[in-house]
């Protein structure tokens, strides 16, 4: 008997690829993507704060999920560009709606924490 997918179940293969597109970085580097392709270098410095290991380790992952393409230019010197695949820019699609949510709803968030906070003290 073969289960339906579930990120619920620990040995689900969906699991590992809902990580890799819903960790910061992922989130992050799949939204960046979408608006246009970059260059490594590019793309960290416009994902402030990821490290170089980090950020090459999340674009690995999500290429192997068929999620971003990499393309390597043979020029000197030596040029790599990344872009998604139509399965990239479906999941970017959809953590792009959540990433502005959450952009909109930081005053909402920052109230509530501010509340909590005098609650408990």
């Amino acid at each position: 008997m073969v289960l339906a997918p579930s990120v619920y179940r620990v040995d689900c293969p969906s699991r590992p690829i809902f990580e890799h597109v819903t960790s910061r970085w992922g989130v992050l580097a799949l939204v960046a993507l979408l608006d246009r392709s970059y260059r490594f270098s590019e793309l960290r410095r416009h994902i402030g704060g990821v490290s170089e290991k980090m950020l090459a380790q999340t674009l690995q992952a999500l290429e192997r999920d068929g999620l971003v393409h990499r393309e390597a230019q043979p020029v000197i010197p030596p040029r790599v560009d990344y872009s998604l695949t139509p399965l990239g820019r479906e999941a970017a699609t959809h953590v792009r709606a959540l990433t502005r949510w959450v952009e909109s709803k930081v005053p909402d968030v920052l109230t509530a924490r501010t509340e909590y906070d005098a609650n408990r003290a």
